[in-house]
């Protein structure tokens, strides 16, 4: 059987173990959070524990910390009603709510009108290009930032921030939307009363638990220069690609980019066959945004830089992380040559 190499971290990061035990530990935990016995108290202890720990990785005020069931939650409950100003590179979660007007350069950098209505994500999923987030901002999408760049949200001068665990090692169907001190948001799930009467409905305790401990490891790796480390994989893995500007193109070559991402386009190459075809030789890439119910289509953020249709359906994604390793995006850099020589033969 052909092992099997994980390079589509953008994707959803592998479980930390710190993540893992925190979340088993959860599991013992019989209380309901807004119940006032001893027993409702220690769940919620845990709640605010991991509030805290979130809110010191990301630079925040607990308080300002609010649990939702991801970042596309999140992007609703900052987004929704508001009429806020985006551009096409933005995430479909942002992009739903947003009037999509804010015009991209072909390095995949955004240009703003007023930042206190607009909204700019920090880091792109796809081609990993970073942006320069403006005081004033009203929303950002710090998702695939949160975690691989240092960050502090309390001295970015943005109003809102949508950030998820899965993207840093934490669990799926956690995330949480945070808040400039002092700004409060109207809530769209309702009941009880919960986190801070922003979203009702019982906290998901276990989630919120591995979300709190996977946001502290984080910031250790980060503390320990372990994304420096990733940044030279992803260099060494981009020039054993052996790439042709007139063959491939590595987008956003020459912009700041997330340690960790490569985007590659090969004009007349589906994204999706190059997917396939890297599946079956024992490595999982991807073709875009994971975000899209499995389907690959062309990507609406190469077609906001000025790819035409064809590019943009010809581009892939590798992701790696603090677990890959210079064996894997070696033999995933072979794999990948192979592939496109045979592509290349059929068509010329």
């Amino acid at each position: 059987m052909t092992a099997r190499s994980y390079l589509d971290w953008n994707a959803t990061a592998p479980l930390r173990p710190e993540a893992r035990a925190a979340m088993i530990s959860a599991m013992d935990l019989v209380g309901n959070p807004s119940s006032v016995h001893a027993e409702g108290r220690l769940a919620k202890g845990l709640i605010e524990t991991a509030r805290a720990q979130v809110a010191e990785a990301f630079g925040a005020q607990a308080s300002d910390i609010v649990f939702t069931s991801g970042a596309t939650e999140a992007a609703a409950l900052a987004l929704a009603g508001r009429g806020l100003h985006g551009a096409g590179v933005e995430h479909d979660a942002v992009r739903a709510w947003v009037v999509e007007d804010l015009p991209v350069d072909g390095e995949g950098r955004v240009s703003l009108g007023d930042p206190a209505q607009s909204t700019l994500q920090i880091a792109n999923s796809e081609t990993g290009i970073v942006q320069d987030l403006p005081r004033g901002l009203a929303v950002s999408d710090f998702t695939q930032g949160f975690g691989k760049l240092p960050l502090a949200f309390d001295w970015s001068g943005v109003d809102m921030g949508l950030i998820s665990a899965h993207k840093l090692g934490g669990p799926k169907g956690i995330g949480a939307l945070v808040l400039r001190r002092g700004l409060d948001v109207e809530a769209r799930i309702r009941g009880g009363g919960q986190e801070m009467g922003r979203r009702s409905g019982t906290e998901n305790l276990i989630g919120i638990a591995g979300f709190g401990a996977a946001a502290k490891a984080a910031a250790q790796d980060l503390a320990n220069g372990v994304w420096e480390e990733v940044t030279q994989l992803r260099n060494i893995l981009e020039l054993s690609l052996d790439l042709d500007g007139n063959v491939t193109i590595l987008v956003g070559k020459d912009a700041t980019r997330l340690p960790n991402t490569s985007c590659l386009v090969t004009p007349g190459w589906k994204g999706e066959t190059q997917v396939m075809q890297m599946d079956l030789a024992g490595f999982a890439i991807s073709a875009g945004s994971a975000c899209s119910s499995g389907k690959v289509k062309s990507s609406a953020v190469l077609r906001a830089m000025g790819f035409d249709p064809r590019a943009a359906s010809s581009a892939i994604r590798v992701s790696i992380g603090p677990g890959t390793t210079k064996d894997e995006v070696l033999r995933f850099s072979e794999a990948w040559r192979a592939a496109r020589a045979r592509h290349l033969s059929r068509v010329n």
